[in-house]
């Protein structure tokens, strides 16, 4: 097992699956994150950080896995309000990469099998998340996903 990469990214666990918020910096990566672990909670289902900012991401067995820096374990920044102590855990495989998007939505529609690329050349299907006012992206994001039950903690 060896580091592949160290990116910035927020990951994140709901329910069963394990999620990396992915874009520019002030793209609102962890303020979606952070959303939707508090509607993921308020479900019932499972939610935690994995790391906010800084990403360490290793290949074991196939999988994709995030681990979070020690030196910034449990906390969060958000945005304009500082850092925020959050409920973490140390590592967890990756099945998704989500990339925030604020209306207006271009394209209108996204590509077909969309990836994120890692540094390390491996992949994770990409999955484009709206946020804005009014929106519930969590629950846009089971919508997303819902032909994965494990997502929905079944």
């Amino acid at each position: 097992m060896t580091v592949k990469a160290n990116i910035h990214a927020t990951a994140v666990v709901l329910g069963t699956r394990g999620f990396l918020f992915v874009g520019p910096s002030g793209t609102g990566k962890t303020t979606l994150a952070l959303s939707c672990m508090i509607a993921a909670r308020n479900s019932g289902l499972f939610a935690a950080l994995v790391s906010d900012d800084q990403v360490l991401i290793w290949v074991e067995n196939g999988q994709i896995v995030a681990r979070r820096p020690a030196s910034i374990a449990g906390l969060a920044e958000v945005r304009g309000a500082g850092i925020v102590e959050v409920e973490t855990i140390p590592a967890a495989i990756l099945d998704f990469a989500v990339l925030p998007v604020k209306s207006p939505f271009e394209p209108r529609l996204p590509p077909e099998n969309e990836t994120f690329l890692l540094p390390s050349g491996d992949f994770l299907p990409l999955q484009r998340l709206p946020y804005g006012e009014g929106l519930n992206s969590f629950e846009i994001l089971q919508l997303i996903l819902l032909q994965n039950a494990d997502f929905q903690g079944q």
